[in-house]
């Protein structure tokens, strides 16, 4: 079912994008997170999830296409959060995932020409939490918590199934 958000001129059709908090293990750093560059603005790879598309696997696809990291392990199950309605009614839903991959790319997206991101880097959480915007922070803060244990991670029945 879609969610409706009021607007002047009537209800809106919220959009959905998809996308992964990727964190990987630093012996010395502790858990570091991908951000992505686009213009002055950063945040995890996500992107919109396509009719007919799950946002999980929106999410995966997302992650590929961006990065270039195919190895995601959703230790802490398919748990998300969304952020709050922005840009006109677009809802951002992030997951959460662990790699093992250091080597990331910003391969060229052929409908732009170029890729779609300036730049990335492997972030502490103190690191990250200085650079993003007000909207992506509360994602970090969550990410940071079911990372380091200081949440609970929600019950199998409370968390989205995997694709497939």
């Amino acid at each position: 079912m879609a969610h409706r958000f009021l607007r002047r001129g009537g209800p809106r059709r919220r959009t959905l994008s998809a996308g992964v908090v990727v964190v990987r293990r630093d012996p010395e750093k502790g858990w570091l997170y991908l951000l992505l560059r686009a213009y002055q603005y950063w945040d995890f790879p996500k992107g919109m999830v396509e009719p007919g598309e799950q946002p999980l696997e929106a999410a995966i696809r997302e992650v590929a296409e961006e990065s270039t990291i195919t190895d995601l392990h959703f230790n802490w199950g398919h748990i998300y959060k969304e952020t709050p309605p922005y840009a006109r009614g677009k809802v951002a839903r992030y997951y959460i995932a662990e790699t093992h991959q250091t080597e990331v790319s910003l391969p060229v997206n052929p409908e732009l020409g170029r890729p779609e991101h300036d730049e990335y880097r492997w972030m502490t959480y103190e690191e990250a939490r200085e650079l993003v915007s007000p909207r992506v922070r509360p994602i970090l803060d969550w990410a940071q918590a079911i990372v380091t244990g200081k949440q609970a991670v929600p019950a199998p029945e409370e968390t989205e199934k995997a694709p497939g």
